[in-house]
């Protein structure tokens, strides 16, 4: 019988379509980054998920299948004619995925993409994988999505949630608030000197955030900026390393 799972690690990474500074793509490159980090679950943001054989298989697949991952991805919009939007890989069985629709008209397509992941028997956690809109008055409205009934505050979530990814969110203003009054909201200052994220060589802005159920406890928040996650893309990973509470263990 395996040991039961106490202590996960999370991570949200928006990978450019794989496209670094240096304008290459190298999903390659995304993968080295990856293993760096080591995470159990990853929440993947601008993903080209086209799969043209089995030997070039789209960037979520390959990324799965390089490290070993569980893959799902929740396409948001063609890009080029290609599946393009956001990917959960995990390490841990995953139950059931659900794309949530977020879009405004006339403006470019976003979705919510939940994935719930099983981390022991009978205990999973809901993953909610987001990439936000550029305008506020956009992020207002897709901020009150979030926290309605039918996605957030569903009835039929019974397990801890976690919300992350790219929120655009440049002002830390209304949104962040809104989606904190419903979670707790991962800390940079408590965790790191910077409060900062994005662009990753030179950090200016803070839109890439994680939010959790209050029933997980937050061991650490890490900004992962190896060489080689500063040249992979414009983001860097925002990894968080979570315990579960005595009440949420199987």
């Amino acid at each position: 019988m395996s040991s039961q799972v106490d202590r996960f690690r999370v991570a949200t990474y928006n990978i450019h379509r794989c496209r670094g500074w240096d304008q290459r793509v190298m999903p390659s490159r995304i993968a080295r980054v990856l293993e760096e980090i080591d995470a159990d679950i990853v929440a993947l943001q601008e993903v080209v998920n086209h799969t043209v054989s089995p030997e070039q298989p789209g960037q979520a697949c390959y990324l799965a299948k390089k490290l070993g991952y569980e893959c799902r991805f929740g396409q948001t919009r063609q890009l080029r004619g290609k599946p393009y939007g956001n990917a959960v890989l995990s390490r841990f069985p995953i139950k059931t995925t659900k794309a949530y629709d977020l879009s405004c008209k006339r403006l470019e397509p976003r979705a919510c993409f939940q994935v719930d992941v099983e981390l022991n028997e009978g205990q999973s956690v809901h993953i909610f994988n987001v990439h936000l809109g550029t305008t506020h008055s956009e992020r207002q409205r897709q901020a009150l999505a979030l926290v309605s009934k039918q996605i957030l505050n569903s009835p039929a979530l019974v397990h801890p949630r976690v919300m992350l990814g790219d929120f655009n969110d440049w002002m830390q203003g209304p949104v962040s608030r809104l989606l904190a009054s419903h979670l707790v909201s991962a800390d940079l200052a408590a965790h790191l000197r910077r409060r900062r994220t994005y662009p990753g060589p030179l950090p200016i802005v803070h839109l890439d955030h994680i939010f959790f159920d209050a029933s997980l406890y937050l061991e650490s928040l890490k900004l992962h900026r190896s060489r080689t996650a500063l040249m992979a893309s414009d983001h860097l990973p925002l990894i968080a390393d979570f315990r579960l509470s005595a009440g949420d263990k199987s």
